[in-house]
């Protein structure tokens, strides 16, 4: 069976999981965090080498104060709590979206942890945090602009190969597979670069239900399509 070597998941659902039975939000954001841990678990046994989770969206900055507040501090507790288990399991963590708006305490934990596990190779789990797909292709391009008003590079230099290795996630592969769960039907600002030819699948499922045969059932359906990148199935080009 094919396996994507990356998968990318937005972890949707928490809050409407919490409401279902009757629980606070937080309740919802606790459990998925668990969700997290089991599939992170999961993953290096199902043949996946990077999987990427969308955490927290540029975009929930607008929801309450609170809710914000009870996230960070989640993170927090992944980060000291997990971190440990991440790294003697071979996990390496790397973090994209866009650091300057956090808080130093935020900023330094992260920092930690890409830098304990810099060196694994079991797994890599990228953590999309203050990130959204518009604001990291547009800080890219002003990074590329600036490049170009210091003489560095000219622009005609900038390819689509020289845009990526720019983005956050320079050096790792786009990801085959987007998964979300909750039954949405949309990216929501996730990886808009780099999921231009993933496959998607989405799952009716809210994410503290997820389990490691959600994940299995979605590599199977992965391994059953035909990846054409613009180009013909292979019995057409055979007949052709």
């Amino acid at each position: 069976m094919a396996t994507p070597a990356h998968v990318a998941i937005i972890m949707d659902g928490n809050g409407r999981w919490a409401k279902a039975r009757g629980l606070p939000r937080l309740a919802g954001h606790r459990a998925g965090v668990e969700a997290l841990r089991k599939t992170v678990r999961a993953a290096p046994g199902l043949g996946i080498s990077f999987l990427t989770v969308y955490a927290f969206s540029s975009e929930n900055w607008s929801r309450p104060k609170s809710e914000v507040s009870d996230l960070m501090g989640l993170l927090k507790l992944f980060i000291r709590r997990d971190l440990a288990e991440l790294h003697q399991s071979g996990v390496r963590v790397r973090i994209i979206g866009d650091r300057a708006a956090l808080q130093p305490d935020i900023r330094g934990l992260l920092e930690e942890a890409e830098s304990l596990t810099a060196r694994n190779e079991a797994l890599t789990l990228i953590i999309a945090f203050n990130y959204g797909g518009r604001d990291e292709i547009v800080r890219t391009a002003r990074k590329l602009a600036a490049a170009v008003a210091r003489g560095e590079i000219v622009s005609e230099a900038i390819t689509a190969d020289t845009f990526a290795a720019s983005l956050d996630t320079a050096g790792i592969p786009d990801p085959e597979l987007v998964i979300r769960t909750s039954g949405e039907l949309r990216l929501s600002n996730f990886l808009l670069w780099q999921a231009a030819y993933s496959e998607l699948v989405f799952l009716p499922c809210y994410w503290p239900d997820f389990s490691r045969e959600h994940l299995a059932d979605a590599l199977r359906d992965f391994a059953g399509r035909e990846r054409r990148f613009g180009g013909l199935a292979a019995q057409d080009v055979a007949a052709s």
